[in-house]
């Protein structure tokens, strides 16, 4: 029997027990411990289950909650863990300390946001990231503001059918029910925004907040009365839909974020956000609001500035971060589609002229396709500062993009790169954190205290810890994998197998994540014998713990998982290799500190960072992974293993076939070997010498307080920086406005007319010192709207410079026609073949990099 309405009854806690619904209303619970005690104590059972606050006190019973009012002992316990609560959201931390005159607030846009299991908003790692992010920023009083959507489904639950075929599901997603509240007007009613659609009506949505610690997160809701409902279902999940309805979705994000964010200011007074931080290219039409918001007419509330100007303003203050390796992975839209919702009249940003939108995501590069516009390129043209999210990443990303400077050489392209991190308070198991805690360490401090979490401690203690963590692992995997064949069909009388599946005393490795073709879920399976002797060696066994989903509409991604189900539904091996369906941060949270080693066996360059390996590191676990995104920098030879890699091998299945058996053979020789070698009482000792080793090298640099330090430090007080110089009459806007397009329209008569050099011959030592002179046509310009530059460095067997390195070149005399000598030296610093040359590039003070305009005049 069905409800015709169902609505959500909230509980009246007694007045002594107030402080029990402001904890439960900031997540600050999901990675404070005694906060998570206070519910546990509340209904132990339901805070197992749920990991919830809001479910804990949705269930509670009045006879218990009059049984906690009369506690005294709790009520101590209550105050004292809410009055860390407000200490913790009032107190000058790091950055009040350290970065005064920082941006006053900085707007973080993303499609989804991992934060815990009890808001499913995340579908992996940019979800995961972006939830790390704000909780890192709120440990270290960084004013960041989240703006994402409101998804009534989440992502997917995912669940096996017999034959090991992924299905998905989607439960409705109660906002009652969730740890949010709705973001409300002086009068009580919902705070809304709107955003014209093409032929009508307007698209609402309304405006929940996420209380990430010191953090709001800004959540967009469409599934409100006034919306017909094909707008109602624009949140409806995450990911889902066709072109049409992403476009929708990213717009909400995009354009009706920024109309949140200024409801917010309003409502509750806080500051306006100086710099707007948009996470992948899904959010990028947060910058053409601002343009639109910049042109407005000042009768109608703006400053009326020009386009160009107010594109000025707006990328002055924009940080832009790709997370994608592939070309595949970027959002793209036919141009007809972004014609029709963005007509420069009755489209979503009205006055905005639909040429210029469509120039800022043109493919008008070489191999581009003139018939797209794309959401990555729109993000690097309307963000000055841009970043990949490791350094080899960078490298990738300079690379895959390197059309839209075409001037330049790939290492000159303007995208820098931040490595991810993780929040550690959030994955560290208890047991360890208590153990750092309890020697005076601090995870997210100085790196020589991170290091005494080991040195000061027996091994034997942390080896007793660590398989402790393993047995917590194995009997959350017999549970999950008893329910998962129980929705596989299965009965309890055919399970009593799973009773001795796994062991805590085995080599334990574990493999999560996203299973896209290049992640390579299944290139363990390469040699199912060889495997198989692995997982059953009589001595030296290993056990595999396998989680991740698919997207729904990747029936490859469904194969593979499926490949490996079957294989691990073998009566031979299935005691020591497991799947686990639905992959979340409840799963991860006994995954990471249950493994001894984590897997990662991408296609390499395509892993952007995976963060899953750092998280794995700071529970004592140790790498085993190609050299790829985060990885590739911070392998030591001595802080885990590298899977070497057939680079340069173009039969893929040649590749995978040699890099399988490189996996198997460092399985075979090295880890299992070093695992089960033991010392007299029990404890392996060069393991966990190579554990203390991975701590003290990997600990400080895989923290999320030193990524959102980084942010802070090379992007966003920048970016601050850049934007007051340009704000107050926005003089500076249109002045830098007048001078790039002045620069742009006499690029073409900039020339390089003559170049002499004297000081060295075709034999020339070290110290000697090159001198060069450039003679060049300035095409109307002056000196000073340009740089000449010696450009040199080792010249390869092709003349191609590699290790580049530019000197200036100072103005000596001028000529008639425009034209300017230019001189300059540099001192021959090293042996071997050496090759320069000289090119002219555009400079001005405001500019954030040598490449920002794309334009280079060379000899």
């Amino acid at each position: 029997m069905r409800a015709i309405r169902r609505f959500t009854v909230r509980p009246v806690l007694p007045e002594p027990l107030a402080a029990l619904g402001e904890l439960a209303g900031n997540l600050r619970w999901c990675w404070h411990l005694e906060t998570q005690d206070v519910f546990a104590h509340v209904d132990a059972e339901v805070w197992r289950r749920t990991q919830d606050p809001v479910r804990v006190l949705g269930s509670v019973t009045n006879a218990r909650l009059d049984e906690l009012a009369q506690d005294g002992a709790f009520l101590e316990r209550l105050g004292r863990v809410r009055d860390d609560l407000r200490a913790y959201l009032a107190d000058d931390l790091w950055y009040q300390r350290s970065v005064p005159e920082g941006p006053r607030a900085i707007a973080y846009f993303s499609p989804e946001f991992g934060i815990a299991a009890a808001l499913p908003q995340y579908s992996g790692g940019l979800g995961i990231l972006a939830g790390d992010h704000l909780k890192a920023a709120s440990d270290l009083g960084v004013p960041v503001i989240g703006v994402g959507l409101l998804y009534r489904h989440g992502y997917f639950t995912q669940s096996l059918s017999r034959e090991g075929w992924q299905q998905e599901s989607y439960p409705v997603l109660d906002p009652d029910e969730m740890p949010i509240t709705a973001l409300r007007e002086e009068d009580g009613s919902p705070a809304m925004i709107s955003i014209a659609m093409p032929g009508g009506p307007d698209l609402r949505a309304r405006i929940w907040v996420a209380r990430v610690g010191r953090v709001p997160l800004l959540m967009l809701d469409t599934d409100v009365d006034q919306n017909p409902q094909h707008f109602t279902d624009v949140t409806d999940r995450l990911y889902g839909g066709g072109s049409e309805h992403r476009l929708r979705q990213e717009i909400l994000l995009g354009v009706g974020g920024v109309r949140a964010l200024r409801v917010f200011s309003r409502i509750t007074g806080a500051p306006v956000p100086e710099v707007y931080h948009t996470n992948e290219g899904h959010a990028g039409f947060q910058g053409l609001e601002r343009i639109r918001e910049l042109t407005t007419a000042a009768d109608a509330g703006g400053p009326g500035l020009g386009f160009d100007d107010a594109l000025e303003m707006a990328r002055a203050s924009t940080v832009f971060t790709t997370h994608t390796p592939v070309p595949a992975g970027i959002d793209r839209f036919t141009r007809t589609l972004i014609e029709q919702y963005f007509a420069a009249e009755g489209g979503v940003l009205p006055g905005v002229p639909t040429d210029r939108v469509l120039a800022l995501g043109a493919e008008d590069y070489e191999g581009g396709d003139p018939g797209m516009f794309n959401m990555a390129v729109m993000g690097f043209r309307l963000g000055q500062r841009a970043n990949g999210v490791s350094q080899l990443h960078g490298h990738v990303s300079r690379g895959m993009f390197n059309g839209l400077w075409p001037a330049f050489d790939e290492a000159e392209v303007p995208i820098g790169s931040i490595t991810n991190g993780v929040h550690s308070p959030t994955w560290v198991a208890r047991e360890f954190r208590e153990l750092i805690a309890e020697v005076g360490a601090d995870l997210d401090g100085d790196p020589t205290e991170f290091a005494r979490a080991i040195d000061d401690v027996p091994f034997a203690r942390v080896w007793g810890i660590k398989r402790q963590l393993r047995e917590r692992l194995v009997q959350d995997a017999r549970a999950r994998l008893r329910d998962g064949w129980r929705r596989r069909g299965a009965v309890e009388a055919e399970l009593g197998w799973i009773d001795d599946v796994l062991s805590p005393d085995v080599l334990t490795i574990g493999f999560a994540r996203r299973v896209p073709s290049y992640k390579r879920l299944t290139l363990m399976l390469r040699d199912p014998h060889r495997l198989k002797s692995l997982l059953l060696d009589p001595d030296r066994p290993i056990q595999l713990v396998i989680a991740g989903k698919a997207h729904p509409a990747d029936d490859g991604g469904k194969k593979l998982i499926q490949e490996l189900v079957r294989f691990a539904d073998d009566p031979e091996v299935r005691h020591r290799i497991v799947f686990l369906p639905n992959y979340d941060i409840a799963m991860a949270q006994q995954l990471y500190p249950g493994c001894d080693v984590w897997l990662n066996n991408p296609l390499r360059p395509y892993e952007a960072c995976g963060t899953s390996g750092m998280k794995a590191a700071l529970n004592g676990g140790l790498n085993l992974s190609i050299l790829d995104g985060w990885w590739d920098e911070w392998f030591d030879g001595e802080n885990g293993w590298a899977i070497p890699s057939a680079d340069g091998v173009d039969d893929p299945d040649k590749r995978d076939d040699l890099e399988a058996a490189a996996l198997y053979d460092l399985l075979e020789r090295e880890i299992a070997p070093r695992f089960y070698d033991r010392s007299g009482e029990g404890v392996p000792v060069r393991w966990m010498e190579m554990m203390r080793h991975t701590l003290e090298s990997l600990g400080p640099k895989v923290l999320a307080t030193r990524m959102v330090r980084d942010y802070v430090g090379q992007l966003y007080a920048p970016a601050a920086t850049a934007a007051r110089a340009l704000d107050g009459d926005y003089s500076g806007a249109v002045e830098l406005a007048t001078w790039k397009r002045r620069v742009r329209e006499a690029w073409s008569g900039v020339r390089i007319e003559h170049v002499e050099s004297s000081g060295v011959d075709e034999l020339a030592e070290v110290g000697a010192e090159l001198s060069v002179s450039a003679h060049v046509a300035l095409g109307g310009l002056t000196p000073d709207d340009v740089e000449v530059q010696l450009v040199y460095g080792r010249a390869e067997g092709d003349d191609q410079l590699s290790s580049v390195q530019a000197a200036p070149l100072s103005p000596r005399d001028s000529f008639s026609g425009g034209r300017t000598a230019f001189a300059g030296a540099v001192r021959l610093d090293r042996a071997g073949p050496f090759g320069y040359t000289v090119r002219v590039v555009p400079r001005h003070e405001r500019l954030a990099s040598t490449a920002e305009l794309g334009l280079a005049a060379l000899a």
